[in-house]
């Protein structure tokens, strides 16, 4: 398993939900991180939350339907000299649910493939080339189970697209000490799941983030949450070893 003290993690959509139960998780492990929302006000609480736990961090915002705002996000990053070991890309937005999907608006589209797959994207091809080079990374690309639901299809066409994206960059460091998966917290009761949700966001703990931890060479695997809640963290990277193997 994979000794993320001292290393640095970018967690994108980590100032409340899924994103700050992560934050907290790994700076309970010993890594720094970088903290993005979209504005740096609201990343106050986990920043001051996280650092009180012992490891440097800091914040950064970009509104991810806004592209020059994540190239300057990106380029904020690489000013510090920061060497980002780990990305979670977490953030995600559902546009709307259409329940006459046949009036689906265009904008549905297109802002669902800006921060649910471009942005993402960005930030694998910004950090991917660098970890290659130093032969370690690990980038986990936050996914969804949603099938057979025209009412949601700007979503999750768009997180679709995001699996392709992550299992072809997969095949091209499958092997390697630099690892890609996918992972998907489950239907939990955030701001984009709704109050309604049956789960709790505490239940995609540590399964969320189990990508960053796994140490196998193996890429572009659904390693989805819920199959390790109730697990240790250890308990939990050994079964994503054990059970979840490549799709090359």
């Amino acid at each position: 398993m994979v000794d993320v003290k001292g290393r640095w993690c970018l967690i994108t959509g980590a100032a409340r939900g899924i994103g700050y139960l992560t934050a907290k998780m790994m700076a309970e492990r010993g890594c720094n991180l970088i903290l993005h929302s979209r504005k740096l006000a609201h990343t106050q609480k986990v920043l001051a939350e996280v650092t009180a736990l012992g490891v440097e961090a800091y914040a950064v915002q970009a509104e991810l339907s806004d592209l020059d705002a994540v190239k300057s996000m990106l380029a904020a990053i690489d000013e510090r000299g920061t060497q980002v070991d780990i990305v979670l890309n977490n953030a995600g937005m559902q546009i709307a649910y259409r329940v006459d999907y046949f009036k689906t608006p265009v904008e549905d589209y297109t802002e669902s493939f800006k921060i649910n797959t471009i942005a993402p994207a960005m930030i694998c091809y910004h950090f991917l080339p660098k970890m290659i080079e130093r032969g370690f990374g690990r980038i986990v690309n936050t996914t969804s189970g949603i099938r057979l639901e025209p009412e949601q299809a700007g979503y999750s066409a768009s997180k679709a697209a995001l699996d392709k994206i992550t299992i072809d960059l997969g095949s091209r460091v499958q092997g390697t000490d630099v690892m890609i998966n996918l992972t998907d917290p489950g239907w939990c009761r955030t701001d984009l799941g709704g109050p309604h949700a049956p789960n709790a966001p505490e239940s995609a703990i540590p399964g969320i983030a189990v990508g960053a931890f796994v140490d196998d060479g193996k890429s572009g695997r659904y390693l989805n949450a819920p199959y390790f809640t109730g697990l240790t963290l250890e308990e939990a990277v050994a079964k994503a070893e054990a059970e979840f193997d490549s799709p090359y």
